[in-house]
């Protein structure tokens, strides 16, 4: 799920003094030297966010996601933004104009999500919708320069949290761990947390154990694992050792004390290399006695489960953390309709994705803030000031209604841009993946407790 580690130390969260400060400095700085260069409308150059341009010109925008990588792969993204475009454009456009989607390959790579954001910029987008890119240092400087907003990222990365033009439309990794932790504090005796061994892969102990420990539980086992690895023997060995060291009274590998309540647990966070993973842990696994597993959507889909042996492999009983409700659920009925009549059989396009399903939300987004403006010009700095002058967003029921201000309620931790800390809970049940819990659990409390300093 996560980018893979540069040679750079530099951690991922900054002093929790420093860290908002400067975000509020840097917008408010940028929303000066916009608003100046707006009202002198001479001798300032190119005012960004006045991309787009308006009349009968189709509204540019651009979605990315890797393909074809050795590491995590969202395919079904782009895929899925291209059919939206002919969906939308066979009714007749937003507001009477046509979209044309851009799509971009980053590759897992900081080169080529840069290379991806400049072509953003070039081509005159109005907004980056629905992506996934781990590479957030190396895109977000060319978005902010141009002020062309970032709309429904996968969550994936601290900035998406951070940046004033970004508007994420869930929790991202956070949320699901924090939930996932609280979840399995009452149920779990020692807990081990297998998680990419990168610089984002670096935030998701922090947030399990804010979830285990508001629930009384000792923090998790830290297990990096490499992303890209073809087998992870090694790392399920550890892993099982430490969930498997006796339960009641137990040390955790961060000093307190496991909880005995249950058996003890084995938490995946690998994204596409969690079906790797679960191979050389069903082999391991006879040599200690049972645990039971957990993860996140994103790393496991129903698929992924089957090919672990359904109803006998090791997910049976698993809980699962996810933003958005099961797919069967009526509320993605919309999204569906698209997918039959614009996606064309498109294998990539799977309802079940949590990629795909991000990338629908994202769009209902951008769909909802040109809209409101009611025919007027649709620019990056118009979809951003519509966002930003408080437009509530609906979504059907898959997500709370969106809205984002300046500073949000989880700014204390570093999120100040996280607006929706709702997930929802499913477990695998007769190698079926069903919702455990009706509705959704909201993780804002949890994350406020988040020792992130």
């Amino acid at each position: 799920m996560t980018g893979r580690r540069r040679t750079s130390t530099r951690s991922t969260f900054l002093p929790r003094s420093f860290r908002f400060t400067r975000s509020v400095r840097a917008a408010a700085l940028s929303a000066g030297a916009v608003a100046a260069c707006a009202s002198l409308a001479v001798g300032c150059g190119a005012v960004p966010g006045t991309t787009g341009g308006s009349g009968g010109d189709p509204i540019v925008v651009m979605t990315w996601a890797p393909e074809g990588t050795s590491a995590t792969n969202e395919p079904g993204m782009p895929a899925f933004a291209r059919a939206y475009a002919r969906w939308v454009n066979a009714a007749g456009g937003l507001n009477g104009r046509k979209i044309q989607v851009l799509t971009c390959n980053d590759h897992n790579d900081t080169v080529a999500a840069a290379k991806c954001a400049r072509r953003a910029v070039k081509e005159h987008a109005v907004a980056v919708v629905g992506s996934y890119s781990q590479h957030s240092d190396a895109f977000f400087p060319h978005l902010e320069g141009a002020g062309i907003p970032y709309i429904g990222g996968y969550g994936v990365t601290n900035a998406e949290f951070t940046s004033p033009l970004s508007y994420p439309v869930n929790g991202g990794q956070p949320s699901l761990l924090a939930g996932l932790g609280k979840e399995l504090a009452t149920s779990c005796g020692p807990v081990s947390l297998v998680r990419p061994d990168t610089i984002a892969g670096d935030a998701l102990p922090t947030m399990l154990d804010a979830g285990l420990t508001a629930g009384g539980h000792a923090e998790a086992a830290d297990q990096p694992a490499p992303e890209d690895a073809t087998e992870y023997a090694t790392q399920a060995e550890t892993a099982l050792a430490h969930a498997t060291d006796g339960g009641t009274g137990t040390k955790s590998a961060a000093g307190g004390q496991g909880n005995g309540a249950g058996k003890g647990c084995v938490v995946t966070a690998l994204g596409d290399r969690t079906s790797t993973f679960m191979d050389s842990f069903r082999r391991t696994r006879a040599d200690h006695p049972e645990v039971r597993t957990a993860t996140v959507l994103g790393s496991v889909d129903q698929s992924v489960i089957d090919a672990a042996g359904a109803g006998a492999g090791p997910f049976e009983g698993a809980y699962v953390t996810g933003w958005y409700p099961e797919v069967s659920d009526p509320a993605w009925a919309p999204m569906k309709k698209v997918i039959s009549e614009a996606a064309f059989s498109d294998t990539r396009i799977d309802p079940a994705d949590t990629g795909v399903q991000t990338t629908w939300i994202a769009y209902t987004v951008f769909r909802q803030a040109v809209e409101s403006l009611a025919g007027g010009d649709v620019t990056a700095g118009t979809v951003r000031g519509a966002l930003d002058d408080g437009l509530r967003i609906t979504t059907g029921g898959l997500t709370p209604t969106l809205r984002w201000q300046f500073s949000d309620r989880l700014a204390s931790i570093g999120f100040p841009r996280l607006v929706n800390a709702e997930v929802t809970l499913q477990t695998v049940r007769q190698g079926r993946l069903v919702a455990a819990k009706k509705g959704f659990v909201d993780t804002t409390k949890t994350l406020q407790k988040a020792d992130v300093s």
